[in-house]
C-alpha cells in the first residue's frame, strides 16, 4: 500500500469555529508510514492561541455547568452515536497518522471512544453530594461541581483513547475543555471535535493545535485553566505538575511505566501465552505506558514458556498499519525510532544477555517508514537499563525469578507502578501477589487493554489521579462545596 491522500488544511476548533494561528502559521503533518510525505498542514497554534482558546471555554462555563444534568447526558449520548458511525473513518485516519496497525489498534481504538462517550452521558447524573444529619433546625449539605476550564494535553501513541479519558469525562461533570493535540498525531482529535462539535454548544469543546513547549506551556501557565489534564512522560510531567501546582490549580498526571508481567508456574500456561502476548502491547509497537515490559518467568517453566512465547512473536507481522494484515504498525517518528534502537543497542551489549528474537533480522518493512519489529532479551537482569526504563517500543526483558518474595521484591523495584500482570493457577496466591504489587492497575490471568468504568492510574511517578471511571470523574474533574443552612 502506497497511495495516500493529498495533503489539506485543517482547522482549530475554538468557540465554535474553525480557524488558523493569529500569526497565520502552518505546521506539516508527516505520516510515519512514509517520513517522506506530508499528509496536513495544521495551524502551528502560540500563546495567543491559547489564549483565545481558553477564553471561549470560560465564556461557555456558566451555560454548560447550568444545565440539567439531563441535557449534558443527551448531548453526549449523541456524541456516541455519531462517533460510533465514524469508527472506519477514525480507525483509518488513525493508521496515517500515527502508525498504529488498523486491526489491533486503531479500530479499537475509534470504538472505545466511542463506548466512553456513552459511559459518561450515563453516569452524568452521578455527580452528586451528600446530607447531614445535623438536626431539625441545620440543613447541611454538599455540592459537587465542576472545576471550570480544563486543559488536556494529549500524547501521540494513542490521542483518541485517551482525549476519550479526559473529554467525555470533563463534560459530564459541566466542565469545558480546551484539548491540545500531539504535534507529531492531531488529526484524529480534530476529526473527533468535528463529529462532537456537531451536537455540543460553541465553545465547550476546543482544540488547538502547536508545539507543546509554546501552546501546550501556554495552557498549562494560563491562570484562567483551572485543570490541568496531562498524559504523556514522566519527565514532561513533572514539569507540568510543577507548574500547575505553582499556580495552585488543580492537575492529574497519567506518566510512565515499566510493568511486571509474571507467570508462575501453576497457571495455565497454553491460556496465557496468549495473554502474556497481548500484555507485551507488542501490537501497539510497544508504545502503550501499561506495557508488560519486564517479563518474570518462573524458573521451572522458564525455558520452555520463553520458547513458546517467542514462537508466538515470529508469528506478528509487521507491516502497513492500514493493512488488514499487519499486528504491528510503526514507531511515531525518527526521534523515536533512533531511541529504540539505542536501548535495543545498549541491551545487546549488557553482559550475559542472550537475545531470544530479533524481529528485525526477518523485517520485510522498512524506510521510509520507521519500523521496528519485536526484541526479546533473555536472562536478563532487573537492574539493566532495559529492565528499568521505559522504552516506548518493542522491547521485552525476560527475568527468571524462583519465589514469590523475591518476584515481588523485583517488581517493585522500579520508579513506576501503573500496571502489572499475575498468571497463577492458586487464586489466592493471585490476590495476594495483586495486594502486594504496587502498581494502580494489577490484572490476573488476563493481559487486555482498560475497561471502560475502571479506575485507571497509576502509583509512584507513573502519575496522579484517575481515569476513566465514575470515581476518577468525581475526584478529577468536581470539587466539593459545603453548605449550611438554618432553618427557622
Amino acid at each position: 500500500m502506497s497511495d495516500f491522500p493529498q495533503p489539506t488544511d485543517w482547522h482549530m476548533l475554538i468557540g465554535g469555529e474553525w480557524v488558523d494561528a493569529l500569526d497565520g502559521s502552518r505546521a506539516d503533518v508527516i505520516t510515519p508510514i512514509d517520513r517522506n510525505v506530508v499528509i496536513a498542514r495544521v495551524p502551528n497554534g502560540k500563546a495567543e492561541d491559547a489564549d483565545r482558546a481558553v477564553k471561549a471555554a470560560r465564556a461557555a462555563f456558566p451555560a454548560w455547568s447550568g444545565l440539567h444534568f439531563k441535557e449534558r447526558q443527551k448531548m453526549l449520548t449523541k456524541c456516541a452515536d455519531a462517533l460510533e458511525a465514524s469508527i472506519e473513518e477514525l480507525a483509518e485516519l488513525t493508521a496515517l497518522d500515527t502508525g498504529n496497525a488498523k486491526r489491533t489498534q486503531a479500530r479499537p481504538e475509534a470504538t472505545m471512544l466511542s463506548e466512553i462517550f456513552r459511559y459518561f452521558g450515563g453516569v452524568a447524573g452521578e455527580v452528586k453530594g451528600n446530607t447531614l444529619p445535623a438536626g431539625e433546625q441545620q440543613l447541611n449539605y454538599t455540592r459537587r461541581v465542576p472545576l471550570g476550564v480544563v486543559a488536556g494535553i494529549l500524547p501521540w501513541n494513542s490521542p483518541l483513547m485517551i482525549a476519550g479519558f479526559k473529554t467525555p469525562a470533563a463534560l459530564a461533570a459541566g466542565n469545558t475543555i480546551v484539548l491540545k493535540c500531539a504535534e507529531d498525531a492531531p488529526l484524529t482529535i480534530l476529526k473527533m471535535a468535528e463529529i462532537c462539535s456537531q451536537f455540543l454548544p460553541d465553545g465547550v469543546l476546543n482544540v488547538v493545535t502547536g508545539k507543546g513547549s509554546v501552546i501546550g506551556e501556554a495552557l498549562v501557565q494560563h491562570p484562567d485553566v483551572d485543570k490541568v489534564s496531562f498524559t504523556g512522560s514522566t519527565s514532561v510531567g513533572r514539569h507540568v505538575a510543577e507548574a500547575a501546582a505553582s499556580r495552585l490549580a488543580h492537575s492529574s498526571m497519567e506518566l510512565g511505566g515499566k510493568s511486571p508481567n509474571i507467570i508462575f508456574p501453576d497457571a495455565d500456561l497454553e491460556a496465557a501465552l496468549d495473554q502474556v502476548l497481548l500484555a507485551t502491547r507488542f501490537a501497539r509497537q510497544g508504545q502503550s505506558c501499561t506495557m508488560g515490559s519486564r517479563l518474570f518467568l518462573h524458573e521451572e517453566i522458564y525455558d520452555d514458556f520463553l520458547a513458546k512465547l517467542v514462537e508466538k512473536v515470529k508469528g506478528l507481522t509487521v507491516g502497513d498499519p492500514r493493512d488488514e494484515a499487519s499486528d504491528i504498525g510503526c514507531v511515531i517518528n525518527q526521534k523515536q525510532y533512533d531511541l529504540v534502537q539505542e536501548y535495543i543497542d545498549h541491551g545487546k551489549a549488557e553482559d550475559g544477555v542472550e537475545v531470544a528474537y530479533d524481529g528485525h533480522d526477518s523485517l520485510e518493512v522498512g524506510e521510509p517508514g520507521f519500523y521496528h519489529a519485536p526484541v526479546i532479551f533473555a536472562q536478563a537482569k532487573n537492574d539493566w537499563k532495559t529492565s528499568q526504563e521505559e522504552i516506548f517500543g518493542p522491547v521485552l526483558s525476560v527475568i527468571r525469578f524462583s519465589t514469590e518474595d523475591e518476584v515481588v521484591e523485583m517488581a517493585n523495584d522500579s520508579d513506576y507502578g501503573l500496571a502489572a500482570y499475575v498468571f497463577t493457577g492458586d487464586l489466592g496466591r493471585g490476590l495476594r501477589m495483586a495486594d502486594r504489587i504496587q502498581s494502580g492497575w494489577v490484572q490476573v490471568n488476563q493481559g487486555g487493554p482498560q475497561v471502560v468504568g475502571q479506575a485507571y492510574g497509576g502509583f509512584k511517578t507513573s502519575g496522579i489521579g484517575r481515569e476513566l471511571s465514575l470515581e476518577g470523574m468525581l475526584e478529577g474533574f468536581t470539587q466539593i462545596k459545603q453548605v449550611n443552612v438554618k432553618i427557622g
